[in-house]
């Protein structure tokens, strides 16, 4: 590993190429906040993926990425005399300190639980108006549904056991039967359904698993089989779409156990 004074040089170093790349470039010279915004999303799930495979290679080159982007946004702050990289490091600094008052202050702290308790206390006092105002309103929706539902658990709002999530769940099982059997409109099936994902993911929750990254193994996992039943389809000579459910079954077993 490396020491401190090489980090601070390696990213002293960056600053630089950063610096010369805006003046040097043309790509890099005409890029704003909206048009890197895109970028910067497909980036963070260039990592996500990475991290989920431990692909630690392809993490580390993505974070790579990622930092460059803060560098380029702090970069464009800086030219309009909005704010620099040293304003956003001190502001992340200044909120670290803060919002952690067990580290740096005389607070007392049972476990990881009671830390999220604090944040949430201590982010009222910063000014928020909202125990949900930190959810950021263009998150997926599996992972806002997340987000949400751990902000309120930090204020008390969840259940006394988890096990009771189950009932819930049943419930709203019950409930898209019963608007798909009685035929409503599309909005009404929408409404039920949405509320069976939000109880699932709730109980993923109370469970400590990630429900977007569960359900993305899921995809994974999928897409592999059903490549494997395209793949001896074609060594048959044949398409998917020529063979019946029965035969298809049989190569999806055989994927399975594979």
């Amino acid at each position: 590993m490396h020491t401190k004074e090489e980090k601070l040089k390696a990213f002293e170093r960056l600053l630089e190429i950063m610096d010369e790349l805006r003046v040097k470039c043309p790509w890099d010279r005409v890029q704003t906040f909206d048009s890197l915004r895109n970028l910067t999303i497909e980036e963070t799930y260039e990592l996500a993926d990475a991290i989920m495979d431990r692909r630690m290679e392809d993490i580390r080159k993505e974070l790579g990425d990622l930092i460059l982007h803060i560098v380029f946004y702090a970069k464009i702050g800086s030219e309009a005399g909005d704010f620099d990289i040293a304003d956003v490091i001190h502001g992340i600094n200044q909120k670290l300190i803060f919002r952690h008052p067990h580290v740096f202050g005389d607070r007392k702290v049972r476990d990881a639980s009671e830390v999220v308790e604090n944040w949430e206390e201590i982010k009222m006092q910063e000014g928020n108006r909202s125990v949900l105002s930190g959810v950021p309103a263009s998150l997926p929706a599996m992972i806002k549904s997340h987000r949400i539902q751990d902000k309120v658990r930090a204020v008390g709002f969840d259940w006394e056991m988890k096990e009771q999530v189950w009932d819930k769940v049943t419930e709203e099982v019950g409930e898209v039967k019963r608007v798909l059997r009685k035929g409503e409109n599309r909005e009404r099936m929408e409404e039920e359904i949405g509320d069976l994902l939000f109880s699932i993911v709730n109980a993923a929750r109370l469970y400590d698993i990630e429900p977007e990254t569960a359900l993305e193994r899921t995809n994974k996992k999928f897409m592999q089989r059903f490549s494997y039943l395209e793949k001896k389809a074609g060594e048959s000579g044949r398409s998917l779409r020529e063979m019946n459910l029965e035969e298809m079954e049989e190569l999806w077993q055989e994927a399975k156990s594979k």
